[in-house]
């Protein structure tokens, strides 16, 4: 968004890296200009482009390079200055015009689809420079204080270039640190800011990166142990200098930032939690709904899906409970399930070892529901110390066969008393296999298609399809005993409750405690996980909304396509048909299907 005026105040200086950074945007902006001046064909030209938005994104975006495997860019940060920040928004303007210029009639097959998601894509983005959303680079679930501990410990590490981009970010990370104060002056000055009840974690947050002793800050992790391949003397130079960067400079960054946030950022942070309440608030989070939905649904829409299927899951879990035997009412099995301390474990290793055990297990019968598998490893990992507290109570971490990187599960060991055992095939299903990992590494090998689509993702098809995945657990041979089935069920609740709560909070005028109430009358997750998650909608807007939506619209195909197709619907083929495209707005995985149906026929 362009807000330089905003700014003249708190001017930052350019990043260490401009010169070398200014000359190499030159030679790449002059490669887009011939791109629109040549004289070849709509696809030809198209095709271009998509080759050089790639290096751009990776240019401009360092970090995203790191995460994708791309081979350079590890020694830097993207520039989020005010005036870098204006210029790429005037960018993706001109991108967008461009696209929109070519003659998308002539264009046929993959050129075609690859013409509407980039349109589509680009559209989002500019439409969304209305809003502040710059003015917001700090909640309990992203900032320097998580991502930058995250990223460092993500690149590779393997040989002495290796280390010296590690320590080259190192010494620049001052300067996002303050990049990111600036904003949230900013935001302050606008009264634009998280709420204030959900920003009660950062400050410890910020405080678990900093140490004594440089090693043993997470932002060092790497350095802790070094391959055996790189020289004695080299270690103690990249250590030495390493630690330096961080005592000089980061650390005493993050100290600028936690006094920030102590003294004037939490005492001036808003009180009210509706992304309605902010300037242009209402036409914001519509905004949002789109763009995690991928559909033309209102708030309101989704707000009545979500208690009709509240309705219908609460009916399925009483089932469960007279199954189980159970005298009480629900919300009393509710408490039995969050309290008896039978369903815990105590140590976190048993936690770990068991959610790898299910992931074994998960793994020989894939075979039965797909045709074609993923070759990327994965593993399961806790979530990092410095985050537990405030982090949901699972996520997946993509991998790269790039940079030889597995993908992770990463689950929660914190509080084990709010870790149930009867939650976790349908939490190992989502976030590993035939969920999150199978999809996006599936997704990440596709051969001959565009950048974008490989790396990229609507989040309505990603969680839709992980939502999805937990409901094939009953085909894998999971939910076994009765307090698994009701964990799955728990889970699917938990996403119907999303389409309330969310909606309700942000456009109907819910409460806090309203939302938590309602969470709490109808699920039997604990109430830790249960105030996390509320504190992810009110800083999240919107995103909660994509998995159920997806996932209804996933089994909506399906049974179309079973239904049309009778008994030569094949499971197997259903799904490497939706999965075969990568990741798709919901409009166009429909219109694939129903051509995939046809064809079938």
């Amino acid at each position: 968004m362009t807000k330089t005026l905003i700014f003249l105040a708190l001017f930052l200086s350019a990043p260490t890296w401009a010169f070398d950074y200014a000359a190499e945007r030159e030679k790449l902006m002059a490669e887009y200009a011939a791109i629109k001046e040549e004289a070849s064909s709509p696809a030809k030209k198209l095709n271009r482009f998509i080759e050089w938005y790639y290096r751009y994104t990776m240019f401009e975006f360092p970090e995203y390079a790191t995460f994708v495997g791309y081979p350079e860019g590890h020694d830097r940060w993207t520039d989020n200055s005010p005036e870098a920040d204006a210029r790429r928004d005037r960018e993706a303007e001109d991108f967008l015009e461009f696209i929109q210029g070519l003659a998308s009639e002539q264009l046929t097959g993959a050129d075609q689809l690859n013409y509407f998601l980039l349109s589509d894509r680009l559209g989002t983005s500019v439409a969304g420079q209305r809003f502040d959303g710059d003015y917001l680079p700090v909640n309990q679930m992203s900032g320097p204080q998580q991502r930058m501990a995250q990223l460092l410990t993500l690149m590779p590490a393997r040989t002495v270039a290796n280390y010296e981009d590690i320590v080259a970010r190192l010494e620049s990370a001052d300067e996002v640190v303050d990049q990111t104060v600036a904003w949230m002056k900013a935001g302050l000055d606008r009264g634009v800011t998280p709420p204030k009840i959900t920003l009660r974690d950062v400050p410890a947050q910020i405080e678990n990166q900093l140490a004594d002793d440089p090693l043993e800050s997470p932002l060092l992790g790497s350095f802790k142990e070094m391959p055996e391949s790189i020289s004695a003397d080299d270690q103690e130079r990249l250590r030495a200098a390493a630690a330096a960067a961080y005592t000089e400079k980061l650390a005493p960054a993050l100290r600028r930032m936690y006094d920030f946030m102590i003294g004037e950022y939490l005492p001036g942070a808003r009180e009210s939690i509706a992304q309605s309440d902010l300037p242009d608030g209402a036409a914001w989070y519509a905004h949002n709904v789109k763009r995690y939905t991928t559909t033309t649904l209102t708030p309101e829409e989704i707000h009545a899906i979500g208690l009709s299927e509240v309705k219908r899951i609460r009916e399925a879990m009483e089932a469960i409970r007279q199954e189980t035997g159970f005298e009480g009412d629900l919300q009393a099995f509710f408490e039995h399930l969050r309290t008896d301390p039978k369903f815990f474990f105590t140590e976190a290793e048993e936690l770990l070892s068991t959610y790898r055990d299910i992931a074994k297990r998960a793994d020989p019968e894939l075979v039965k529901v797909f045709g074609h598998l993923p070759r990327t490893p994965y593993g399961v990992e806790p979530v990092p110390a410095y985050a537990e507290k405030s982090q949901t109570t699972a996520y997946y971490q993509r991998g790269s066969m790039e940079a030889g990187r597995p993908g992770i599960f990463f689950a929660n060991t914190y509080a084990l008393d709010t870790r149930p055992k009867w939650e976790m095939e349908a939490l190992t299903l989502h976030e590993a296999v035939p969920g999150h990992h199978l999809q996006i590494a599936i997704q990440q090998e596709l051969e001959d298609t565009a950048w974008f689509r490989r790396f990229g993702s609507y989040t309505a098809f990603v969680e839709g399809w992980g939502l999805y995945s937990e409901s094939l657990g009953v085909e894998m041979g999971f939910y076994q005993d009765p307090y698994s089935k009701f964990g799955q069920l728990t889970y699917e609740m938990w996403r119907a409750i999303r389409l309330v709560v969310d909606t309700g909070m942000h456009a109907l005028g819910w409460s806090r405690d309203q939302a938590i109430e309602f969470f709490k009358s109808n699920s039997g997750k604990s109430e830790h996980d249960i105030t996390v998650e509320i504190d992810r909608y009110i800083v999240w807007p919107g995103q909660a909304l994509a998995y159920k939506i997806g996932e209804l619209k996933i089994k909506e195909l399906r049974a179309r396509a079973s239904e049309k197709l009778g008994e030569n619907f094949d499971l197997r083929a259903f799904h490497d048909e939706v999965l075969g495209q990568g990741s798709l707005p919901l409009t166009v995985l429909e219109q694939r299907i129903d051509a995939w149906i046809e064809s079938q026929l």
